[in-house]
């Protein structure tokens, strides 16, 4: 939308006082402007709101604005879906939507990790790849070497890794030394040694004198991998830290005992557990919220994507782009809410779209 400046509009009023002001006083002449009545109804009304309502006219809005999605005819067939399970919940709740409004779409959703979908895409097996991380470049690369072109990969919802306790833990964050501390053994993030206990970090409170019980993500995950590039500084993870199948394995075994710390993606929290705070320095420790998620000042936010198959200058199937126009859409973004993750940034979405070629 065109941004207009409030010199402009300040301008603009003027000029509609004035004009309306010599109608008034008969000194133009109704040939000489050329207008018809309807177009000195139209400005007197102008006068009127303007008068009423003084300089203080609200601006004109350059926020761009989320489309409302609206149901298109001949839409049906089947969608499979092979990738993320952080992406799991999300994928279920807008196929649910989705089919709502065309009962003759089906879906096969398999949330087996991030890095099932590459394999899936590239072999046929999937039309679409949900993933909680970005492609590696050897996944990209032999995406290219089988189709010829690269896949194309759409921001579609936000989220964070988060570092869990369960709630009654007094700690409320640590610094990211301390993070890689707790679940690195190689400390390439600039540790001098290995966190192991809770009195290491302050906490000497009773059900805390054990050592740390460590949950984290198999490493068929996105979080994982992302984990330990952005966490550990792609170092290697302890051989005690317990591997999950998926995220709500890793909040339900921090919630369900004292001295327990795991990292998940944050729309998996549950009241049993509370997200850290994290930062360089406990001085600068930054919270987990919406604001800091979409702004990405918080250090473990990410984007969540879908991965799909889109020849260059060729549309997608109907059912495929109907189905991502669904997602980029206000009720799409609206089940991101729904699961407990973060909609993009309205600018990002609309980037999105475009992708799309239509």
């Amino acid at each position: 939308m065109k941004r207009v400046s409030l010199v402009n509009r300040v301008s603009a009023l003027h000029m509609v006082i004035v004009l309306a002001a010599l109608i008034v006083a008969g000194s133009v002449q109704a040939s000489s402007i050329q207008a018809s009545s309807t177009q000195t109804s139209s400005v007197q009304k102008s006068l009127t709101n303007a008068v009423s309502n003084g300089i203080n006219t609200p601006a004109v809005s350059t926020k761009p604005t989320i489309p409302d999605y609206k149901r298109v005819p001949g839409v049906a067939g089947k969608l499979s879906s092979v990738g993320s399970d952080t992406l799991a919940n999300l994928m279920t709740f807008w196929s649910q939507e989705f089919k709502a409004l065309y009962p003759q779409v089906g879906f096969q959703i398999q949330a087996s990790g991030s890095s099932t979908a590459p394999p899936a895409l590239i072999e046929g097996t999937a039309t679409i790849g949900p993933m909680s991380r970005a492609l590696k470049p050897s996944e990209i690369r032999d995406f290219i070497n089988v189709h010829g072109y690269p896949p194309t990969v759409l921001k579609v919802a936000m989220d964070a890794i988060a570092i869990f306790v369960d709630r009654r833990n007094p700690l409320q964050g640590m610094t990211l030394e301390n993070v890689d501390a707790i679940f690195s053994q190689t400390l390439y993030c600039g540790a001098e040694k290995q966190i192991s206990r809770w009195s290491q970090l302050g906490v000497d409170e009773s059900g805390y004198r054990s050592p740390i019980r460590l949950y984290g993500r198999n490493s068929v995950s996105g979080t994982y991998g992302l984990f330990k590039v952005t966490a550990l500084c792609d170092g290697d993870f302890k051989n005690t830290v317990n591997e999950q199948p998926g995220s709500a394995s890793v909040v339900l075994s921090v919630a369900s005992g004292t001295g327990a710390i795991g990292y998940a993606a944050y729309g998996y929290k549950t009241a049993g557990v509370r997200a850290l705070a994290l930062g360089e320095t406990l001085d600068s420790l930054i919270p987990l919220s919406i604001d800091t998620v979409r702004d990405e000042t918080y250090p473990f936010a990410r984007f969540l994507y879908l991965v799909i198959n889109k020849k260059p200058g060729e549309p997608l199937p109907t059912l495929e782009r109907e189905f991502i126009r669904y997602i980029l859409s206000q009720q799409g973004q609206n089940q991101v809410i729904r699961d407990g993750y973060f909609p993009i940034r309205e600018d990002v979405l609309l980037r999105q779209r475009r992708l799309l070629g239509n």
